[in-house]
């Protein structure tokens, strides 16, 4: 099990749930538009948030930020230590950093000196596109090797002034290269590991990786944080994270569904069907699951191992419980009696 840090209060690692992150991709120093999009972010179940500094303008809208959110906000910091400093005063609850990039020793030791005056953690941010040039020369690419090497090589730096509040990232765009470097950390050290690929793509492939990388890493109990990154609006990053999160087991808290991929035999919108479904379910909080089927054929046997369901017929419909029939719905009632039946469990 991996030792357990505290961001603005939420615990990561040591056995606690696994938290979702995103990154906010508004300009930081425009408060308005940065709050607005971190609370559409928490009410779509982010846990975490992070955003740029990229300057002193963005330092500055930290704390008028933090007053307004309801969600641990980290710094995002790189080349400029000064900026760490500001944003630590100005009241972030964790930095995330790559020590090799901020300056010389002296720097590294006054921004952990401040994280620890103020007892927030660091996340040593190792990135496959931003590795040390040596390692990149000894291992001949951002190998999982380099990548868990930089990692130690930033721990011990931090260590070397006292300071261990620590999370690690070792991201790729690659699913084997990042599978291999958590794996790899995570046999090593006992530090918590916040999960993610970088530069995954566009929604399409990159919940795709994401949910064979992420959800691979955490299926193998690897894994104490994460962020699903898209070339998308930042709440897709957090349903995505959701979807992964209940696919491998570790959240219980909302409708799964299952639908079947349609055949010759279907005589309804199927795939209209299930789309509307899905879509209803997300205002739903029950543990449940929730069949959608085309036809009589398999629709009561899914049912059986569902909650609910709907199976579809010529021009009518039938509403299962646990694999009973409830009675024929018209079809074109048959959502709305659903989640009507829904509503009573």
């Amino acid at each position: 099990m991996s030792k357990q840090i505290l961001v603005g209060g939420v615990p990561v690692g040591g056995g606690a749930p696994v938290t979702i992150q995103s990154m906010c991709n508004t300009r930081t120093d425009d408060v308005d538009a940065t709050v607005e999009q971190i609370l559409r972010l928490e009410e779509a179940g982010c846990e975490i948030i992070r955003v740029a500094v990229p300057d002193m303008a963005a330092t500055k809208a930290v704390g008028a930020i933090k007053e307004r959110i309801h969600i641990p906000l980290v710094v995002d910091i790189h080349f400029d230590y000064k900026l760490a400093l500001e944003s630590v005063a100005a009241g972030a609850d964790a930095v995330r950093i790559n020590p090799g990039n901020i300056g010389d020793a002296d720097r590294v030791k006054t921004v952990a000196q401040a994280c620890a005056g103020k007892n927030i953690p660091i996340r040593i941010g190792v990135n496959g596109g931003s590795l040390e040039k040596e390692l990149l020369a000894k291992y001949g690419g951002p190998t999982p090797e380099a990548l868990v090497e930089s990692a130690f090589g930033h721990i011990k730096l931090l260590n070397r002034w006292d300071f261990d509040d620590i999370c690690v990232s070792l991201k790729t765009s690659s699913v084997p290269g990042t599978i291999a470097a958590y794996r790899k950390m995570a046999a090593e050290s006992d530090y918590p590991l916040h999960v993610g690929l970088t530069e995954a793509g566009t929604p399409r492939m990159g919940v795709l990786k994401s949910a064979v990388g992420i959800g691979g890493l955490l299926a193998l109990g690897i894994g104490d944080t994460i962020r699903v990154s898209l070339s998308a609006d930042p709440v897709e990053e957090v349903y995505a994270a959701q979807d992964i999160l209940r696919v491998v087991g570790l959240r219980k808290d909302a409708p799964e569904l299952i639908s079947c991929p349609t055949c010759g035999r279907t005589k309804i919108d199927l795939i209209g069907l299930a789309n509307e479904v899905e879509e209803r379910l997300r205002a739903v909080r029950k543990p449940i699951t929730v069949a959608v089927m085309g036809c009589v054929v398999n629709g009561p046997g899914e049912a059986r191992e569902a909650d609910v369901g709907i199976a579809g017929g010529d021009g009518v419909g039938l509403l299962f419980r646990k694999g009973e029939i409830v009675k024929k719905v018209p079809q074109a009632e048959l959502v709305d009696e659903l989640f009507r039946l829904i509503d009573t469990l």
